[in-house]
């Protein structure tokens, strides 16, 4: 009877509403049937309110008697419970709450016959059952939940961990995290006047001290043009937030137009104040690798960037490379042999300084040395032409004379999977490196030397240097002519990346007999390819002042093809940088270039690649071009964004 009375409620509810609707229509007619008319509705009315209170007094009680259905409850021992309990039944609703439960989650309201999800959060009480609690945030507290099922429904638990929370957070957020500062190009400004020199240093650490107070950090000089501080987490969150606004306050310190950087390593989340100093040195170093002027970040393994826009600083001191070339003679005369080894598709640059690095080993330092080179892949092939062949080598051939004392040489790159084989480098236990590419955190890091210069030109400008040291009696016309052409393409013919260190190796080859004419010779295509070059620039497009083209083609010297249309589209009027796509097998190859106004090693980045301001690229597996070339928009896009807001910002 009840639930029919239940059921049959809105009908008299509908019936209510519609009786005082005709009773006032009523009302202007006739009087009378309109006051008979109200009597019914308000009779309706109060037949619904009595039994919509005597149908919920009989849920509770119906709901009462079946938590006797479930087994293991007994209802006392809850009850005494110093925690808040709820017994759910099979679909959700709650049969039964302790007395905490009702004070502390409902404010002394019965929740019986609500539905638990209020309580549980977006958990499905199905799924967490029997697990291993979770956390919610109910009333301003916090509580971990552990639900067991019973036979005909659930028991929840709520645990009040608010104060342990509040501790935990606290300690999180004042957990340290050590800072080392370097101030970049701190040699260049002590080339000036004491007097203007002391200002400088004076204007920087004063900016840092304000800096470190800003955030309630410890701060501290070290020996070396170095700084130490010491942040609390949620200091560091903040500047993580702001992107490290000291990086362009440091670039308001300017003398005879030379700005000052730095460039900062943090080592964060660590149990210990030593490991994070380990954990910032190892930072510091991957951002002077990456040409300074930014932050790295170490968590655990993993590293986070910021800054890095602005173009390296050239290091005038050859110290560093006369120690590097003192330790490659030590390593080569400690090997049985020498092989010497680039990167995949190698080009002028990886070839040329192979080959001026190959003739010092075997003349100068008596130690058989060939190179590793497929010459079917490599796009300077015209270059190894004029070799004699005897010096190069397949990698199946190398892999079958390496030995634990042969030294393996890897130039032009540090990733372990750019290399020409990965076979010979995970075979070969002594290794050299020898790169200029911005350093990226999976680089080579078991070797012995790691001759790494990310402000150089070039490898074979890095490899000239290392010559004066090792010996250049042997050197040739030819092995000059070498050295020049990957100086030539790296730089584009003296244009990019050039310093005073990048035209005393350019002179030194000269003097060696190298001819430019004839190295420009090495640079020269066939019509074929002279064609597509110039198919794939009259088919680029730009976007936000970014040349983008698409070098859709099966030539065989597509990568080829592909870096000197990007090298062609930055002639363009208003075009930053160039992007050209192409596609080898399941991938589509990125090939990136700009004169340094669009950080393009950047934009590569945020697609999984890497390389220089100047040059880079990135590889996307099993996408069409319609989505390799979004994926870039959008890349290039946030990028944009990045730079804008940071310049609005200063």
């Amino acid at each position: 009877m009840r639930k029919r009375v239940w059921t049959l409620s809105p009908f008299f509810i509908i019936f209510s509403v519609v009786m005082l609707a005709m009773a006032v229509v009523t009302y202007y007619y006739n009087p009378i049937v309109s006051i008979v008319e109200l009597c019914v509705a308000a009779a309706s009315i109060a037949i619904v309110l009595i039994w919509s209170i005597r149908f919920k007094k009989y849920m509770i009680k119906t709901i009462s008697n079946s938590i006797s259905n479930i087994t293991d409850i007994n209802q006392s021992y809850l009850e005494r419970f110093k925690m808040p309990v709820a017994v759910v039944g099979k679909f959700g609703d709650i049969l039964w709450t302790n007395m905490r439960f009702k004070k502390q989650l409902c404010m002394g309201r019965n929740p019986v016959n609500d539905n638990i999800s209020t309580f549980i959060g977006s958990n499905n009480i199905e799924d967490v059952s029997d697990g291993e609690g979770f956390d919610i945030n109910f009333d301003g507290k916090q509580y971990t939940v552990y639900c067991t099922q019973a036979s005909e429904g659930y028991i929840c638990f709520y645990y009040d961990n608010t104060y342990y929370k509040e501790i935990s957070k606290k300690y999180a957020e004042t957990r340290k995290s050590v800072a080392l500062f370097v101030f970049d190009n701190f040699e260049e400004f002590a080339n000036d006047s004491e007097e203007e020199s002391a200002r400088v240093m004076l204007t920087l650490e004063t900016k840092l001290l304000h800096y470190a107070n800003e955030n309630n950090a410890l701060f501290k000089k070290l020996p070396s043009n170095r700084y130490m501080m010491i942040f609390d987490k949620s200091s560091l969150d903040k500047q993580i937030s702001l992107k490290f606004p000291i990086l362009k306050e440091i670039h308001t310190i300017k003398f005879n137009n030379r700005v000052a950087t730095i460039s900062v390593g943090i080592g964060c989340e660590c149990d210990t104040l030593i490991e994070s100093e380990q954990k910032a040195k190892k930072a510091l170093d991957m951002a002077l690798g990456r040409g300074g002027d930014q932050v790295a970040i170490m968590k655990d393994k993993n590293y986070e960037f910021y800054g890095g826009t602005s173009a390296g600083v050239e290091t005038l001191n050859k110290v560093r490379t006369r120690v590097i070339a003192t330790s490659i003679t030590r390593a080569v005369s400690e090997s049985d042999r020498v092989y010497i080894m680039g990167h995949r598709f190698s080009d002028l640059d990886c070839v040329g300084s192979a080959i001026g690095l190959q003739a010092v080993v075997e003349k100068e330092l008596k130690k058989q040395c060939r190179i590793v080179v497929d010459k079917s892949t490599s796009m300077a092939s015209n270059l190894i032409d004029t070799f004699d062949e005897n010096i190069f080598v397949v990698p199946e051939e190398a892999l079958k004379s390496i030995s634990p004392r042969t030294l393996l040489i890897i130039v032009d790159t540090h990733i372990p999977d750019f290399v020409e084989s990965s076979e010979v480098l995970e075979k070969s236990k002594r290794i050299v490196v020898i790169d200029h590419h911005r350093k990226m955190v999976n680089f080579i890091s078991n070797s012995i030397v790691f001759f790494h210069e990310p402000n150089s030109s070039s490898t074979s400008e890095m490899v000239t240097e290392l010559i004066t040291y090792l010996g250049d009696t042997h050197i040739t016309k030819n092995h000059a002519m070498a050295l020049l052409a990957g100086i030539m393409l790296d730089t584009k013919n003296f244009v990019l990346r050039t310093g005073v260190r990048t035209f005393e190796a350019a002179a030194f080859l000269r003097k060696k007999g190298a001819d430019t004419v004839a190295t420009k010779s090495l640079f020269s295509d066939s019509i074929e390819t002279y064609k597509e070059k110039y198919k794939v620039v009259s088919d680029a497009e730009v976007v936000n002042n970014c040349a983008i083209a698409v070098a859709d083609t099966d030539d065989p010297n597509i990568r080829l093809i592909a870096a000197q249309a990007a090298d062609e589209l930055l002639s363009v009027s208003n075009v930053n940088a160039s992007f050209v796509l192409f596609k080898t097998d399941d991938t589509i190859n990125i090939s990136a270039r700009s004169y340094g106004k669009l950080n393009v090693q950047l934009v590569m980045e945020k697609l999984g690649g890497g390389g220089h301001q100047n040059m880079a690229a990135a590889q996307l597996k099993n996408i069409t071009y319609d989505q390799a070339k979004y994926q870039l928009q959008e890349a290039i896009n946030s990028l944009v964004t990045e730079i804008y807001s940071d310049s609005s910002k200063s």
